[in-house]
């Protein structure tokens, strides 16, 4: 079982991302990248090699913090996050899961009956995820408080579409027919998992890091009603249960594709809700003026020339204005992006 014990926090060398996330004026403008440790940075690919699967990677805490803390030094981030993946949690759950070259995730055994929804385990999974705690100690070290480390799990209803469909899908028809046809199966399923995330993320905080992030991918694919009457409760369990007991640290929410469910987002009661690029930036801060967001370049404004990236940027300050923001993509960083544009973005956001 992992140490449970919260370790001693000692004062950041850069907290502008902590001072934003907690509605403070920041000393500057701060900005990380959503998978800011992956494919687009060429040492990571090296450390990706010497692994012949992805979750052998992830179970590697000495060379997660090496990938961890590259984008700090390479690209300049204001925040570190850690290296893992939202699906971590499903082999403790009994799924066996694979990454697969040009398939992403597949689960041999996904959940297909009422019965196997009702087995799940509903209680405290740590003690198979110390790899993970190794990971954020072992990052925390290696960071030596220049840049606060960022903590994440999947939202418990995208996390419940891979253990449903068995992999990546383009409809989620078969959790949304649980949803619509069978309701107190479905909301047993969210409940256990949203129990078992709170737990995995206040554990992430007991081991060090500064914030937690709770990435809702495919949250976009439902309507603002049912994401309010079948979701948002517990994904509001999860957020309540963070905040009750490190009620300092930051909790960020994003959901892709979801710039209708943005009233129930900002009604979860995050410190930070990050907004995809499809939402105009100004017209959230318009609807939520006392709400800080993150957010939300168009990942593709990374293909432009650098100076198109920092014209961009300053249209951005601009509608931020003097209020705390954390700056980021409106996603993830695409592979095949050059690390000089990534910077390119990042300078324009600590430009004056």
């Amino acid at each position: 079982m992992a140490n449970s014990s919260s370790p001693t926090r000692t004062a950041l060398k850069n907290s502008s991302f902590l001072d934003a996330a907690l509605g403070r004026k920041p000393a500057r403008a701060p900005v990380w990248i959503m998978r800011q440790a992956g494919r687009y940075l060429a040492d990571y690919r090296r450390v990706r090699s010497l692994f012949p699967s992805f979750m052998d990677f992830c179970r590697s805490p000495e060379h997660v913090a090496e990938v961890t803390i590259q984008p700090v030094d390479q690209v300049g981030v204001d925040a570190a996050i850690l290296f893992s993946d939202i699906l971590v949690l499903l082999p403790p759950l009994g799924l066996q899961l694979e990454f697969k070259e040009s398939r992403g995730p597949v689960i041999a055994n996904p959940l297909r009956t009422d019965e196997a929804i009702a087995a799940l385990p509903g209680g405290n999974l740590n003690a198979e995820l110390e790899y993970v705690f190794e990971g954020i100690r072992r990052s925390k070290k290696a960071l030596d408080q220049r840049v606060p480390l960022i903590g994440f799990a999947g939202g418990p209803f995208t996390v419940a579409s891979y253990m449903v469909e068995g992999g990546s899908s383009k409809e989620l028809a078969r959790l949304k027919a649980l949803m619509f046809s069978k309701p107190q199966v479905f909301a047993q399923l969210m409940s256990k998992l949203s129990t078992v995330t709170a737990e995995y993320l206040c554990e992430q905080i007991r081991q060090g890091v500064d914030a937690v992030t709770l990435m809702d991918s495919w949250a976009g694919y439902l309507s603002p009603d049912d994401y309010r009457d079948q979701v948002m409760p517990h994904t509001r369990n999860i957020v309540a249960t963070v905040k009750k007991n490190f009620p300092s640290v930051p909790f960020i929410h994003y959901a892709n594709g979801g710039p209708t469910l943005l009233p129930h987002v900002v009604a979860l009661g995050v410190d930070v809700v990050g907004l995809d690029w499809r939402m105009p930036l100004a017209e959230a801060i318009r609807a939520f003026p006392n709400q800080t967001f993150q957010g939300n370049l168009d990942p593709c404004w990374l293909y432009a020339p650098p100076e198109r990236i920092a014209a961009k940027v300053k249209e951005m300050k601009a509608v931020v204005g003097s209020r705390p923001h954390v700056f980021n993509l409106g996603h993830g960083i695409l592979p095949d992006i050059s690390p000089d544009h990534a910077r390119a973005f990042v300078d324009a956001v600590h430009a004056d």
